[in-house]
């Protein structure tokens, strides 16, 4: 059977930077971070750190108070994200008259409702309450924002959540990618969502000592990927959402064509639960490559994983150095993480939309916080600096690898104008 060509016709978020998707490329090309300082009121032990979180966003604003009070943080952001996409790629939110029955939603998420639990554990163990909201599961579980989604937009088809850890929404966009191009399903909303500051999940990340550090001033700063003094991630929460249909689907109705999604790849480490090794993304980078029909001289940008650890830096350019050989000290890498921070489950699709409007916009983000501190371990690919527009870009890569050793990588092609 023929594989069909997979249009991305929308693209949609919850902006840590409060505007929309012109203004969020803007800033990051030009190099802003969107990181702040997390300062909560727990006592006797007040989270304090740097963090990326979305103040401008109102749910109920958003939503709609009815709607917005069935749903967690999580899927409050990723439904947002999702009305978003779908505004964006001009389809009705309401069927009109073209069944909907084979399209789907594909969602990521590596928390789900961890702030639904957590708020029912302070009810019943902090203030002696004996029963928690009566919502309380469907609020809390992994699979609310796609099923949201597909209720608010009359999906019929496959609707589904991937839990991948870091690597949550790469998957299910590559798992939604890969129904479109089957003639599976038409079209496919897909993304990721999540919001990692409960205490005890915050707490957690403390513990790993993966966390950078930061006061007030500093947090701007803090996460500085391929920097030989990083000192580790800054978490974010987040939503971001891509609608993928069948290119003749997409061209029949006149839509607006962002760009090209042509590969998915994928692998496991099977060494370690939280140290990244090279031979598994080498895998992962030259599967993707292989499914979308593309060699290593056809790339011209990589958005990298680079979450400013010491382990997982030089370890994905190690990968990137042994996938793309000489060429790879002209190839231009940046890790975005370091202005918009780690969404976690939300990151690979927060990252595959910079990926693709690089490839629009033929302009690259920088890593930023970088210029005259890189790593000695990390040379050897083009680290972009500063943010490069008048760029010819014709195919890039979005790298997403998560503890568990679960690597994802997509492939995207610029559309010709």
């Amino acid at each position: 059977m023929s594989q069909r060509r997979v249009a991305i016709t929308g693209l949609g978020l919850v902006s840590p930077y409060g505007g929309d998707l012109a203004d969020f490329f803007t800033r990051l090309t030009a190099g802003e971070s969107a990181i702040g300082y997390l300062l909560t009121d727990d006592q006797p032990r007040p989270l304090s750190m740097p963090f990326v979180s979305c103040p401008g966003f109102d749910p109920d604003t958003a939503l709609g108070k009815p709607l917005a009070s069935m749903m967690d943080r999580f899927a409050q952001l990723g439904m947002a994200a999702a009305f978003a996409a779908w505004d964006d790629c001009g389809l009705p939110r309401k069927a009109d008259g073209e069944s909907r029955d084979s399209w789907g939603c594909a969602w990521g998420t590596a928390l789900g409702g961890t702030l639904a639990y957590e708020k029912g554990y302070r009810e019943l163990w902090q203030k002696g309450k004996e029963r928690v909201s009566p919502l309380a599961v469907v609020l809390g579980m992994n699979n609310a924002a796609n099923a949201h989604i597909s209720i608010q937009l009359g999906l019929g088809g496959v609707s589904m959540s991937h839990t991948v850890a870091c690597a949550s929404s790469a998957v299910a966009i590559g798992e939604a990618f890969r129904r479109v191009r089957s003639g599976e399903a038409t079209v496919m909303l897909t993304g990721g969502s999540d919001v990692p500051q409960a205490y005890g999940v915050a707490r957690a990340w403390e513990a790993l000592r993966v966390m950078a550090p930061g006061d007030a001033d500093s947090s701007p700063f803090a996460c500085r990927p391929f920097a030989a003094d990083r000192r580790g991630l800054v978490l974010g929460e987040g939503g971001a959402a891509l609608v993928l249909e069948d290119w003749d689907h997409a061209v029949a109705r006149g839509a607006r064509i962002h760009g090209e999604i042509v590969g998915y790849g994928t692998s496991c480490d099977h060494s370690h639960l939280v140290k990244p090794e090279a031979a598994g993304q080498v895998r992962a980078l030259n599967a993707t490559l292989a499914d979308a029909g593309l060699s290593a001289d056809d790339i011209d940008y990589v958005n990298a994983h680079g979450t400013a650890t010491a382990e997982g830096d030089p370890v994905e350019v190690a990968a990137l150095k042994q996938v793309f050989g000489e060429r790879a000290e002209r190839l231009p890498v940046s890790a975005t993480k370091s202005m918009h921070g780690h969404l976690l489950g939300a990151a690979g699709a927060i990252e595959a939309i910079a990926t693709v409007l690089a490839l629009r916009e033929q302009a690259i983000p920088p890593t930023a916080h970088l210029d005259g501190r890189l790593d000695a371990a990390c040379t050897g690919v083009d680290h972009v600096l500063s943010g490069r527009r008048g760029q010819k870009l014709r195919a890039a890569l979005s790298n997403s690898f998560a503890f568990g050793g679960s690597n994802a990588v997509l492939a995207f092609r610029a559309v010709a104008s």
